[in-house]
């Protein structure tokens, strides 16, 4: 029998800065419902559902929405009192603007349902947007000093949010760091908030907060999470150099749902978190989580999304089925499931699929055979309907194949 570290290659092995491994933030109920695709907000049933997978695989935190109106409070109080019957691990979080309007309703639901809820309570900082807004930052601190005095008065936690972080200046941001972090903050949540971000400019920024702690002398006992988003495609790869530069924890949504091009997808920040970073999670029900984020949301899955686009687990290929069927025959299930996939089905709660269509060969009819629990059939039936798809030119359906190999 042979093992994985012997037969595949890691060219990364003696990389000198590998992500380190942080804690999740999923931000599907908040962040991912202002996607203008969303016409209708799941009900509370299904943000509940999505929740449960959330605690099933490990997710740390859940941002459960703005109790800025009296409906938004009666859904929070309905979703994180579930979570305490349910006995979830998984803590909830919620948004509130550097507002005491805002923050207020946190302490009377938290007193209602007996559960903690952690408060982000967010500020634009950049100084485009100070320039739009006509705001002053002298005025911004004191809004955020207030915003947080408040909230530890409360006893509640809470962590201090900037908007568009990554576009700011340094002064700017201590200025407006140093508010908060006077007035007791327990986290600074950094934000790619237009998704313009690139790995060098995570870096120093990550590494700039890290200064400003250092120099408050509380680097140890203030965490830092990002939060990005993806309008460059650079989400995945920037949210890993954040982990690289020791952030706390990672910020995300069910299939990088948000606003414009969206956030960062959570189910692929889990993968890449168990193979980048050597995490442990376990994601058998991971698939289910990301079926289940876009049925509630109507947001469709792409057929070539990684890891779980209908495509990507699917051939069609003779070579690729030729090789996952003699994988099969070593008797070793771990090497049918990884000789032509980079993340093994089976490890995110999926299987291999098998489609007859113009490329395909015996292997791919014998292979589709074993995923449906069909009977072998003849040389001769494999040839009839390999013949019929070279000749239509065309992917077969699954129930013409059957029909055609049995009838």
């Amino acid at each position: 029998m042979s093992e994985p570290s012997e037969l595949i290659w890691d060219w990364g092995e003696l990389e000198a800065n590998k992500p380190r491994r942080f804690g999740l933030v999923d931000e599907s109920p908040r962040d991912g419902l202002q996607s203008p695709s969303i016409r209708e907000r799941p009900s509370n049933v299904e943000i509940i559902e999505h929740i449960c997978l959330m605690d099933k695989l490990g997710i740390e935190y859940v941002n459960v929405g703005l109790p800025v109106t009296p409906k938004a409070v009666n859904d929070i109080k309905f979703i994180v009192k579930e979570m305490k019957t349910l006995g979830l691990k998984i803590k909830p979080q919620v948004a509130c603007r550097t507002v005491l309007r805002d923050i207020e309703p946190v302490p009377g639901i938290i007193e209602e349902t007996g559960v903690p809820i952690e408060v982000c309570t967010f500020i634009g900082s950049s100084a485009i947007r100070l320039y739009a807004e006509n705001w002053q930052i002298s005025d911004l601190a004191k809004l955020s000093e207030q915003a947080v005095a408040f909230c530890v008065k409360q006893g509640l936690s809470v962590k201090f949010v900037t908007e568009d972080t990554i576009r700011s200046h340094p002064d700017h941001l201590r200025i407006l760091f140093r508010a908060a972090l006077m007035a007791g903050t327990n986290g600074l949540i950094v934000c790619d908030t237009v998704g313009g971000a690139t790995p060098n400019k995570v870096r120093g920024l990550i590494n700039f907060t890290k200064t400003v702690l250092k120099a408050h002398g509380l680097f140890t006992s203030v965490t830092i999470d990002w939060h990005g988003h993806n309008d460059l495609g650079q989400g995945l790869e920037c949210a890993f150099v954040a982990a690289e530069c020791g952030v706390t924890n990672v910020h995300g949504t069910v299939l990088g749902i948000g606003e414009r091009a969206g956030n960062v997808p959570m189910e692929l920040l889990l993968v890449n978190s168990n193979y980048r970073c050597n995490a442990s999670r376990n994601l058998d029900s991971l698939a289910d989580y990301v079926r289940l984020g876009s049925s509630m949301t109507h947001v469709p899955i792409p057929v070539n999304y990684p890891c779980f686009g209908a495509d990507v687990l699917t051939t069609q290929t003779g070579v690729h089925a030729a090789a996952q069927l003699k994988a099969r025959e070593k008797g070793e299930s771990w090497l049918e499931d990884a000789v032509y996939s980079a993340v093994p089905a089976k490890a995110i709660g999926r299987h291999h699929e098998s489609a007859i269509g113009p490329m395909s060969g015996k292997a791919n009819v014998i292979w589709f055979c074993h995923i449906h629990g069909c009977p072998l059939p003849s040389p001769e039936q494999m040839e009839k309907v390999l013949n019929y798809a070279r000749e239509t030119g065309r992917i077969l359906p699954e129930q013409e194949v059957i029909q055609m190999l049995y009838s």
